[in-house]
This record gives C-alpha cells, sequence and structure tokens, in this order.
C-alpha cells in the first residue's frame, strides 16, 4: 500500500470534495480516499500497481486540475 497526498484547485465545498472522492474510488486499486475542501487536498491510499497518473486523471475528469502529487 501506498499514500499518496494530491493537491486540488477548483474546489470549493463539500459537493466539490464529493464530487473527487467518488471520481478517485472508480480508479482500479483505490483502497481509501479522504478528500478536504479545507485543505484543497486528497489523501488517497493506493496498491503498488495504481500509478499516480491515473488519480490525476480521475480528478480532471470530475472538472478540477491536480497541481501537484505527493
Amino acid at each position: 500500500m501506498k499514500k499518496i497526498k494530491i493537491l486540488i484547485d477548483g474546489m470549493h465545498c463539500a459537493s466539490c470534495a464529493g464530487n473527487i472522492e467518488r471520481s478517485l474510488k472508480k480508479v482500479s486499486g483505490v483502497k481509501e480516499v479522504n478528500v478536504s475542501v479545507i485543505g484543497k487536498k486528497a489523501f488517497v491510499e493506493i496498491d503498488e500497481k495504481t500509478k499516480p497518473e491515473e488519480l490525476k486523471k480521475a480528478v480532471e475528469r470530475a472538472g478540477y486540475k491536480v497541481s501537484s502529487i505527493e
């Protein structure tokens, strides 16, 4: 298991966080997702086969911009 922190631009409310969370949970290999509106961050626990680029695409599909992945 790996833990990834994603910094997200464009998130304004709990509904935004919910949209991002749902999109991230659809990515294969994602075990847990926690999105913080206040911190404008998502914390994602993934298995070793999941690529961070897949998480970025999921956030973008939800209509938001990734500023960095750590």
